[in-house]
């Protein structure tokens, strides 16, 4: 299933419009912190579908009854473009664990490209909820590799994907090898680039997010 969060009129809209601009991604503080609020409203709406269960609370004059989720999600994302994403989601599933991966692209001479996983750190993922963010979603093989890696650590019981602008390869490619996910996004794209960028898309996000990586 896949929910793209502005077919709807909100400010979500204006959000995703400043990511895109190129006159605003000067202000690095605001990339991040426009990513940052993506993730809070993925974060609301995906809290809809999870389970919850009674509870009373003690209040000063008495006994009020109220829900509680029944489990608390496992929030991953991937290093480093993730972190603004992931911040905002953990903002509202604050008692959340977390899991980090470190992935990236090995561009080659011919313009292809490879996926490589150098780190992750996770908790036990047996049968638990998942919420994976990434920003960008463009081809999907290192979605798709992070979450083979992952499962390395358990078998989720449910996957939730959050990313700000996914091209419609990628989502093809991702409900291919993983149709039990579910992907939420802010924006879909149809072009794709012969070295695998989403046009229009945005650029790089974990550039734009922290600065020019030093090329090794």
């Amino acid at each position: 299933m896949v929910v793209n969060l502005s077919q709807h009129y909100s400010l979500l809209s204006e959000w995703i419009n400043e990511l895109r601009s190129e006159e605003i991604q000067k202000d690095r503080w605001r990339f991040r912190r426009n990513l940052e609020r993506f993730g809070e409203v993925a974060a609301f709406e995906i809290s809809k579908t999870l389970e919850f269960q009674p509870i009373e609370i003690q209040t000063p004059l008495g006994i009020s009854a109220g829900k509680t989720l029944k489990e608390q999600p496992v929030l991953a994302t991937i290093l480093r473009a993730g972190l603004p994403l992931h911040q905002g989601i953990l903002n509202y599933f604050d008692k959340a664990d977390n899991a980090f991966i470190s992935a990236f692209r090995k561009h080659n001479r011919d313009g292809s490209f490879e996926i490589s996983l150098d780190y992750v750190s996770c908790p036990d993922l047996e049968n638990r909820v998942v919420i994976i963010s990434d920003p960008m979603l463009a081809t999907g093989s290192s979605l798709v590799k992070t979450l083979q890696f992952l499962r390395e650590e358990g078998k989720p019981a449910m996957i939730h994907i959050v990313v700000a602008i996914a091209c419609t390869v990628g989502i093809e490619y991702v409900k291919r090898t993983e149709p039990q996910c579910r992907i939420w996004c802010g924006a879909i794209d149809d072009e794709l680039t012969a070295k695998g960028y989403i046009v229009p898309g945005l650029g790089d996000a974990g550039d734009l997010a922290y600065g020019n990586k030093v090329q090794m």
